[in-house]
């Protein structure tokens, strides 16, 4: 019975260490206490948080300067959640599509036209 008793309570302690802080009800000290997030972070996202509630991770990922795919690992392997959810890499946003951006061959082609062209 003794042995029983010990074991509920060891694994009770366990449970609450490992416990999860969700981002959208977390305080400043709660914030600081995951792995990797430091007073700047924490009040980033704590500014970030008074706009709206976090929705995803791709939420928290886009609003907050410097959750990006790697931190976001980091910080939900150390409990860290968004709505009670772990991280996953599906919850990462899309990168943003980038401009295209002329070849050296359509540069020069289009000082050729104006050049080919005569001044009014």
């Amino acid at each position: 019975m003794f042995k029983f008793i010990t074991a509920a309570i060891l694994a009770l302690a366990c449970a609450t260490g490992f416990a999860a802080t969700d981002v959208n009800k977390a305080s400043q000290a709660e914030l600081e206490s995951v792995k990797g997030i430091g007073p700047s972070m924490a009040t980033r996202i704590l500014d970030a948080r008074q706009t709206a509630p976090f929705t995803n991770w791709g939420d928290l990922h886009s609003r907050v300067k410097g959750v990006g795919d790697g931190n976001a690992r980091k910080f939900s392997a150390d409990g860290l959640t968004v709505n009670g959810s772990a991280y996953a890499a599906s919850d990462a946003p899309a990168p943003k599509a980038k401009a295209k951006s002329k070849t050296k061959s359509e540069k020069g082609s289009s000082r050729k036209k104006a050049e080919a062209q005569p001044a009014a």
